[in-house]
């Protein structure tokens, strides 16, 4: 019986493999050259693979870069974008400019996109609040397409709420347009709101305008007073001149009494513009103003006072007249009068008074 040969055999490996397996005359056959390009073309594709990941990585963090700066820009339906983070400056009219930006962008397009934080529903407004109202009116009026979305910065989510505060501000800042009142309701809604450092109107003031000049400061800070003053009564308050807002604020603070004067005034007249609101606070200065020319007219005559008895046909009337007052009291039950009585009643005391005074 013959005994089986067993052979120990070590395989070499691929590259090994094809420089083994030559021919007599030295020359590798086709297996050889098989391996071999076959080991060639993976080292290919791993160099190709890497270099394709370091690229991916570099584009990444340059993605990053240019959203942190906010030099990243994209077109953002106009569904997608809110305006829930940020007190606006705005009031409730309609911006009359608005018509001239709407013009421009359907002339040459949106030259300066608007800025908006990411967040993970979607994007918060930051800067641009007029440029997109005129996209939305535009998409509004047309239909067309192209207004349905509105280039956009894309800013990173994570920015502290007073830096996007302070670039709201600097981007109104530019606008020669914008009014104290304006800038002072900011400020009051800026304090209002529990997510920011300020808990009065002062340290708004001083958070959102540090670059201001101390005067300035100072006078939204008077017509931060105004606004609280006529709280509700005021429906087109960034329409008041700077030196009218002062000086009506100047006068109510004097005399606490005169805030609820104006407060009716207003309520009386009921403007319904810009122009007639105005009109109701000068006429008030105005009021004011005559009444001290005559208050120091009469100085000499400060509390001077004049009293008699007058009989006439309703009996004995005592009367006391003073600057500003006159008081009649006789002893007869007036409220039974009717109000046309009394009407011309005064209306004929008056005319007699304008007539001696003629005379």
């Amino acid at each position: 019986m013959s005994k089986k040969r067993i052979f120990d055999i070590d395989f070499p490996d691929a590259l090994d493999a094809a420089d083994a397996i030559r021919d007599t005359k030295g020359r590798r056959g086709p297996m050889a050259s098989a391996i071999s390009e076959n080991a060639d073309a993976l080292e290919e594709r791993n160099i190709k693979a890497q270099a394709i990941r370091d690229e991916n990585d570099s584009l990444a963090q340059e993605h990053v870069r240019l959203k942190r700066l906010g030099l990243l820009v994209d077109l953002v339906p106009l569904e997608a974008i809110k305006m829930t983070k940020l007190a606006r400056d705005r009031s409730n009219e309609r911006d009359d400019e608005l018509d001239e930006l709407k013009v421009s962008i359907q002339a040459i397009g949106l030259s300066n996109p608007i800025r908006v934080e990411v967040t993970d529903d979607g994007y918060e407004l930051i800067q641009g609040y007029r440029r997109l109202c005129a996209f939305r009116e535009l998409h509004k009026e047309t239909g067309d397409a192209k207004y349905e979305a509105i280039p956009t910065a894309l800013v990173a989510s994570g920015e502290a709420l007073e830096r996007l505060y302070r670039r709201m501000v600097d981007e109104n800042l530019v606008r020669r347009d914008i009014s104290f009142a304006e800038m002072a309701i900011l400020a009051q809604r800026y304090a209002d709101d529990e997510r920011t450092d300020a808990s009065t109107v002062s340290e708004a003031i001083a958070h959102l305008y540090p670059s201001a000049g101390r005067q300035k400061r100072n006078y939204i800070g008077h017509f931060a007073s105004l606004m609280t003053y006529l709280e509700g009564h005021l429906s087109f308050p960034e329409s008041i001149p700077r030196a009218l807002g002062l000086d009506v604020e100047k006068r109510l603070s004097e005399k606490s009494e005169r805030i609820g004067w104006l407060r009716a005034l207003l309520i009386e007249r009921q403007p319904k513009t810009p122009r007639e609101e105005v009109l109701v606070l000068r006429d008030y200065v105005a009021s004011l103003s005559a009444t001290g020319k005559k208050a120091k007219r009469g100085k000499s005559r400060a509390g001077a006072k004049t009293t008699l008895r007058y009989n006439g046909p309703g009996g004995l009337v005592r009367c006391l007249a003073s600057d500003g007052r006159i008081e009649l009291r006789a002893e007869r039950d007036f409220s039974v009068l009717d109000r046309r009585q009394i009407e011309a009643g005064l209306d004929a005391f008056f005319k007699a008074l304008d007539g001696e005074l003629e005379n």
